[in-house]
């Protein structure tokens, strides 16, 4: 488990980033045949987006419920699409099977969005938490002047 920070912390990107958000739902949960091979496609995909970072993923977090949700942070849209169409990579072969196996049937559910983010286009707070989503991934400084209002963090170019 990752310590706690105590404190008010923030984090900042100098560079433009993506949130990508994806996720699944179990619509029928008893055809366990049908959702598990979506559910187990994405911890491969991650392990091999870490094993890579020149692919441009910065990092990830997920939830799981009858709605899984994950939050990835990518250091372009061009990376991220690049890794989508990849030929030699997990995306395509796991999209084909999901396709071939439930396509529109209806037994599972996914989605994603995808968000492009400049500096001085979001801000962010972190009160006694262990890092958490852009918080991982962004570098994170004290939430003190000049970051100590929220204003003041959307505003800020860079660092």
């Amino acid at each position: 488990m990752t310590a706690i920070r105590t404190g008010r912390w923030t984090a900042a990107r100098d560079d433009p980033y993506v949130v990508f958000i994806i996720g699944m739902r179990f619509n029928k949960p008893w055809k366990v045949h049908r959702w598990l091979p979506v559910f187990l496609a994405m911890p491969r995909m991650i392990g091999e987006l870490e094993k890579k970072p020149e692919l441009g993923f910065l990092g990830a977090q997920t939830w799981f419920s009858r709605t899984t949700l994950m939050v990835q942070y990518w250091r372009s849209f061009d990376a991220l699409e690049a890794y989508a169409k990849s030929r030699d990579a997990s995306h395509l072969p796991a999209w084909a099977a999901f396709n071939r196996a439930v396509g529109a049937n209806g037994d599972v559910g996914i989605y994603h969005e995808t968000y492009r983010i400049e500096p001085g286009a979001y801000e962010n707070i972190y009160a006694n938490m262990p890092p958490t989503l852009f918080g991982r991934v962004g570098s994170l400084v004290d939430a003190n002047a000049p970051n100590n209002s929220a204003r003041e963090r959307m505003s800020r170019r860079g660092r």
